[in-house]
């Protein structure tokens, strides 16, 4: 009997270890698997908008590496509140990502309230790129300048009207800064996303746009609409004839927009790592590459601290301009 009992903890021992060495590799499986379904990107804006466009571009390369569907679902409305808030309620299992626009960082200093905490409900994946804004006018408008605009402004206060994707976006939030340096008074229209917002720049029911440079630049292109100035504070590679606003005359103007993913709080950090190799080895393809060319997108796809700290620093920074301009989410 003692004998017998001797060989149990000695095969009982090898047992445990066996289960140890098991559970080891099917962890190891089950992370090498991701993913094993569909990964859906959610765009908070509508369909036609340049968060869109480059997310879905951005989705085919990312399909390819990671052998599995990556699709772009839109969650339009206030002011990309109501996609960002359906990613942070989504299971952290790398499935669910967001689409993460200037709004993201600007939300905070913008609303009262906010049904997720920016800092607390999401973790950072990647800094997709920068890329600057365009104001735009129809190409059959009297407008053929900065200046121009802002003159028209200053003769009928509130008159003119600028279209935005929504309140709290970089194209609303470039038209507010341009309010306050410039001193003028323009009227805001907001949009559920830039393709509802372009439909009427285009159909004449609003004046201009302060538009992202993938939405607008296939317009340019086809000479439907006028690039009077970008809003970086340099001029665009895409667009070296285009003056900054800037240079046009209202000093010290400057606004970028920026793509970034993030996944929920507490999405596995292999997960996040396998996500943001992914992203980073779509961002090269030769056709995100043409994209973000043509449409002066500086790509940036680094570690996801990148994303983290870039975006601390543009919230700490608008929600200032915010508050000193006293720029109001309605």
């Amino acid at each position: 009997m003692q004998k017998l009992w001797r060989f149990s903890l000695r095969n009982g021992g090898a047992i445990l270890t066996l289960a140890a060495t098991l559970t080891g590799i099917c962890a190891g499986s089950a992370f090498a698997a991701y993913p094993e379904k569909l990964v859906k990107i959610v765009v908070p804006f509508a369909p036609g908008g340049g968060t869109d466009l480059i997310a879905r571009a951005l989705a085919t390369e990312m399909s390819r590496d990671l052998g599995q569907s990556v699709i772009v679902e839109n969650k339009p409305g206030a002011g990309t509140i109501i996609g960002t808030e359906a990613v942070a309620k989504s299971a952290p299992d790398g499935y669910t990502l967001l689409m993460a626009t200037f709004a993201h960082a600007v939300n905070p200093g913008m609303q009262a309230k906010l049904p997720y905490a920016t800092d607390k409900a999401f973790a950072p994946v990647v800094l997709i790129g920068r890329s600057p804004n365009i104001l735009v006018v129809k190409s059959e408008s009297p407008y053929k300048s900065v200046q121009d605009i802002a003159a028209a402004a200053r003769a009928k206060p509130g008159s003119l009207t600028y279209a935005s994707q929504g309140n709290g976006t970089s194209a609303h939030l470039a038209g507010e800064l341009f309010k306050n340096l410039a001193k003028v008074s323009l009227t805001h229209v907001p949009y559920k996303g830039a393709g509802p917002a372009l439909t009427d720049l285009l159909g004449g029911q609003v004046d201009m746009m302060f538009g992202t440079a993938a939405a607008v630049t296939p317009f340019i292109q086809s000479g439907k609409l006028r690039a009077l100035g970008v809003t970086t504070a340099q001029r665009s590679p895409a667009y070296p004839n285009v003056p900054t606003i800037a240079e046009s005359g209202v000093a010290e103007y400057a606004a970028e927009s920026w793509y970034g993913l993030y996944a929920p709080a507490g999405t596995p950090p292999d997960v996040i790592a396998r996500i943001n190799a992914a992203t980073k080895k779509a961002t090269q393809s030769d056709a995100f590459r043409k994209r973000a060319q043509e449409e002066g997108l500086i790509v940036n796809a680094g570690a996801p601290a990148e994303l983290d700290a870039y975006v601390r620093g543009e919230e700490a920074r608008w929600r200032k301009i915010v508050k000193e301009s006293n720029i109001t989410a309605n």
